[in-house]
């Protein structure tokens, strides 16, 4: 008679250990809080390109003004005129004239550092398009030009120089070549650089992006100036309006986007 074998009975499986709950992290302490990291971008903000606008605007009006009260209130002479009051001019203010281009000098160097600083804003409050660049490329080279136009001033100041003639009339034009419609033109540009994305973006008052966008284009007019004198009224409205309008987005420019609430 067949005998029937036991069926095992499964054995259940062991329960495994129970794993402790990892522990928390800590609290942030010290300069590690929520808003930590917007502190450390403050640091890296650069220097404010408001007060930079101030400091450009206010070292070239000084060399206006101080210039003129070396020279007995003459003003600067315009490369319009006749050769005769040009080579007087030079010849007779020589310290006005060293000021003036060593002031102009001296306005580049925040000029080329509010173009740093707005640009790398402009990236920081993410704008992608060309317009952070085209401010930079602007900024700096309308620094160049009124450095190179500042030094070749300075040329104008020495007597060597001025005892001649031809070099006195052939480096004005150079001067206002580089310190008027290049410097203009380009300054244009790093107004527009700033204006357009400005405007697209909601980061300026509208009314403010559209000055800017208005006096880039008389800026870019003022190239006319190579064509005819007649044009040059556009450089101190383009120049002076830029300036004015460089202080005013320099504070209006936020440092960050602020998100809104639904």
């Amino acid at each position: 008679m067949a005998t029937t074998e036991p069926t095992p009975t499964p054995t259940s499986a062991p329960m495994p250990a129970s794993v402790p709950a990892p522990a928390s992290a800590p609290a942030p302490t010290g300069n590690r809080t929520a808003d930590g990291p917007h502190r450390r971008r403050d640091h890296q903000a650069g220097p404010p390109p408001g007060i930079l606008a101030v400091v450009f605007t206010a070292l070239f009006l000084a060399g206006l003004v101080i210039s003129t009260l070396l020279a007995d209130g003459s003003p600067f002479p315009s490369p319009f005129g006749a050769t005769d009051t040009v080579i007087a001019y030079f010849r007779d203010h020589a310290q006005a004239t060293r000021v003036s281009g060593a002031l102009q000098f001296a306005a580049s160097v925040p000029l080329a550092l509010y173009a740093a600083t707005v640009s790398a804003r402009l990236h920081r409050l993410g704008v992608r398009a060309p317009g952070a660049t085209i401010a930079l490329a602007g900024g700096v080279l309308a620094s160049a030009f009124l450095a190179c136009s500042g030094l070749v001033t300075w040329v104008l100041s020495h007597e060597a120089v001025t005892a001649r003639p031809e070099p006195v009339r052939a480096l004005q034009y150079l001067a206002f070549g580089l310190g008027g419609p290049a410097h203009v033109v380009l300054l244009g540009l790093l107004v527009a650089g700033i204006a357009v994305p400005g405007l697209l973006a909601g980061l300026l008052p509208r009314a403010l992006a559209l000055t800017g966008l208005a006096l880039a284009a008389v800026a870019e007019l003022s190239t006319l100036v190579l064509l005819t004198e007649d044009a040059a009224l556009l450089l101190p409205v383009a120049r002076f309006g830029g300036m004015v309008w460089l202080i005013a987005a320099g504070f209006l420019l936020p440092r960050r986007r602020t998100r809104k609430e639904p």
